[in-house]
């Protein structure tokens, strides 16, 4: 029965490692932290992961397990004071794990304060993040510290998760396949969650074993579930790693020409709570690097979405968003204007100044036409097809640059004919 007052997720903590549900990459048999385990030697670690993983009540049974000592600050709430009370206190229990919770949040002299110690072997660090610690956790105490990520839950974990707290707290009662497979859908991946919702859904029903009371044989249907739940979204942090990951997802299965890949990753993150006009900036980006002058009706149609989303708001307007993003997709592929572009950019960055051809200068003076700015320019609209057949346009002693290399499909196959074809008008011009 469930203590009154205690949340069900508290409740259902694991008390030995054997008992952890999922994280089998981890603690399995020969897995690092099963091979430290049975080794018997801690060691300073980084555990990244999602939010209702297990991250914290991992780090307190590996300390259990390691016969260490167990203290545990707050990036949020603690600072460099509190480091050092548990340095001390630590110089005082022999050995110790100190876990720092949301490490990513502490600043570069924070994360420095534990470096010394690391090193000198007073305590196992181990600090857990939402964060990719590549990025969030300074080079220095990333290098003294093995990474270990701990993965979302399955759905048979969360399955089990669920069996487990209604063996333990919800006595009498029987679940039906149809609300577990709701609850386990509302907690996406989080056992943390998944609990929570379970604890919601047992109250309102009665079904919730507290301590003194019981709770009465019942049968929890998916109707109840769905009711008590209502419209519960998959949501995600747009800072964190897995915002970006979609949004890498997403622009690789629109420029991989998979439509219903990159309409399943474009709707995620809607569902998800993204920003549309955010995404409608991306389908642009998308239609400029990857599609290009392969069909440049693309572009316009990623700006019209984008103009349709903002007279027309949700929901409505998210579907010219899915319609760009599937067009997108379909059409043909080409990054030469962006791999021309990119070249050209390195190489002035590198060169030096070059003067602009006399030729090709601006004469609106008496002075300037004096210079000869200008003079013997050969005007392309008076030429032969336009077009001013063994005419420099590049810098004096500058080779004739090769960065735009249209792509063979495409309306870029008809431009790549256009530019072989003038390439020949140039070299019989200068014979």
């Amino acid at each position: 029965m469930l203590p009154a007052g205690l949340p069900l997720a508290e409740a259902m903590r694991p008390e030995r490692i054997d008992e952890v549900i999922g994280q089998d990459h981890l603690l399995g048999e020969g897995r690092p932290l099963r091979a430290a385990l049975d080794a018997g030697r801690p060691h300073s670690m980084i555990l990244w992961g999602p939010p209702g993983v297990g991250k914290t009540t991992l780090a307190r049974l590996l300390a259990d397990a390691f016969g260490c000592r167990f203290i545990a600050l707050s990036a949020v709430l603690s600072g460099v004071k509190d480091i050092r009370e548990a340095v001390e206190r630590a110089k005082i229990n022999g050995p110790t794990m100190v876990f720092v919770d949301e490490v990513h949040r502490f600043n570069k002299a924070q994360q420095d304060a534990f470096l010394p110690h690391v090193e000198s072997g007073l305590f196992t660090f181990v600090g857990a993040t939402t964060e990719n610690p590549s990025f969030e956790v300074n080079g220095a105490l990333l290098s003294r510290s093995a990474v270990h990520v701990l993965r979302r839950l399955t759905d048979e974990s969360l399955r089990q998760l669920a069996d487990r707290a209604c063996e333990r707290f919800l006595s009498g009662a029987s679940i039906e396949p149809g609300a577990l497979a709701l609850l386990v859908q509302a907690a996406d991946g989080d056992g943390r969650r998944m609990l929570n919702q379970l604890e919601q859904v047992a109250t309102a029903v009665g079904l919730l074993d507290l301590e003194g009371q019981g709770a009465a044989a019942a049968h929890l249907s998916a109707e109840r579930v769905a009711q008590v739940l209502g419209d519960r979204v998959r949501r995600f942090d747009k800072g964190a790693d897995a915002f970006y990951d979609m949004i890498s997802a997403l622009h690789k299965s629109v420029r991989g020409s998979h439509p219903n890949a990159a309409l399943y990753w474009l709707v995620r993150m809607l569902d998800g709570g993204a920003d549309p006009h955010y995404l409608a900036r991306r389908l642009i980006r998308m239609a400029i690097e990857d599609i290009g002058l392969a069909d440049p009706r693309a572009v316009r149609l990623a700006l019209d979405a984008a103009e349709i989303y903002e007279r027309l708001g949700s929901p409505e307007g998210e579907l010219a968003l899915a319609q760009a993003c599937l067009y997108l997709a379909c059409a043909a592929k080409s990054d030469s204007g962006y791999r021309a572009y990119n070249a050209a950019l390195a190489f002035v960055k590198q060169d030096q100044s070059r003067d602009v051809p006399v030729h090709l200068r601006n004469a609106p003076t008496r002075l300037m036409k004096e210079l000869g700015h200008g003079r013997a320019y050969r005007h392309a609209h008076d030429e032969p097809h336009a077009y001013a057949a063994g005419e420099r346009y590049m810098p004096e002693e500058m080779s004739e640059p090769d960065w735009y290399q249209p792509s063979s499909r495409g309306l870029e196959a008809r431009i790549a004919e256009k530019l072989q074809w003038l390439r020949e008008l140039d070299q019989q011009a200068r014979r």
